[in-house]
């Protein structure tokens, strides 16, 4: 194993999680998106943004943090790089895009449906910016999934690539 290479076991365990918590959020991404889609008939409305909003908290961003700290784990150790090859980095900006979805947009919309349905007032855009977000979210972490099965793409341009994984001019 060279210097700031995963030895295989290693690789397997954080690839594992990895999997394991990206796989998760598009469970509990799911999960969020059906809360809210039936919150808008629902007699109980607050119930259920209540509970869209313990989901995201105690499994959504959880999920989100790690499948982050595995995948740029995954990168540095092993010879597909973070910003190496097109997949990679799609998968990281992809990653990034769900966790800043989820704090500008999920996060407050959220808290603004249950504050109104606590009052009863009418809940306004908040409702159909937060069913954007969800599916958003979703689509994302669905697309990330399919770029790690199907690596599409090649390398990125040279000067992006580590010196590591450059190629040798040919003699």
């Amino acid at each position: 194993m060279s210097a700031g290479r995963l030895s295989p076991r290693a690789r397997k365990a954080v690839l594992t999680v990895h999997v394991a918590v990206s796989v998760a959020l598009i469970g509990v991404t799911a999960s969020v998106l059906i809360l809210v889609l039936t919150a808008e008939g629902a007699g109980d409305a607050h119930a259920l943004y209540s509970s869209a909003q313990t989901l995201a908290f105690a499994l959504a961003i959880p999920f989100s943090l790690t499948s982050l700290a595995t995948g740029l784990v995954l990168g540095l150790g092993t010879r597909w790089g973070v910003l190496t090859y097109w997949w990679v980095t799609s998968k990281l900006a992809l990653q990034l895009a769900i966790i800043l979805t989820g704090a500008l947009v999920v996060r407050p919309s959220v808290q603004a449906l249950i504050d109104r349905t606590a009052d009863g007032r009418p809940l306004g855009a908040a409702r159909w910016e937060l069913t954007i977000a969800g599916a958003a979210n979703l689509t994302f972490a669905v697309a990330a999934v399919a770029l790690a099965v199907f690596k599409p793409g090649g390398r990125l341009r040279r000067g992006l690539a580590t010196d590591e994984f450059r190629v040798a001019p040919r003699s």
